[in-house]
């Protein structure tokens, strides 16, 4: 499924707030790979986002046929 950019900044961004709460990382991440990008939660979440695999689901609600 394709996201607009909306979409895709909610949920980097919800998943972003759940690692700066303690949620731990999906993303298997060396030591050394953490410290290159300085724990960055938004980082992480980028990186968990680009490998699809995000436990968030995206409900987008769609206008109702008319009954004819």
């Amino acid at each position: 499924m394709k996201f607009t950019k909306y979409e895709t900044a909610r949920i980097i961004g919800a998943r972003a707030l759940q690692i700066g709460m303690g949620a731990p990382f999906i993303l298997k991440l060396d030591k050394d790979k953490l410290e290159e990008i300085n724990y960055n939660p938004v980082e992480i979440a980028k990186m968990e986002f680009e490998k699809n695999i995000l436990p968030l689901m995206i409900k987008r609600p769609m206008p109702n046929k008319p009954d004819n």
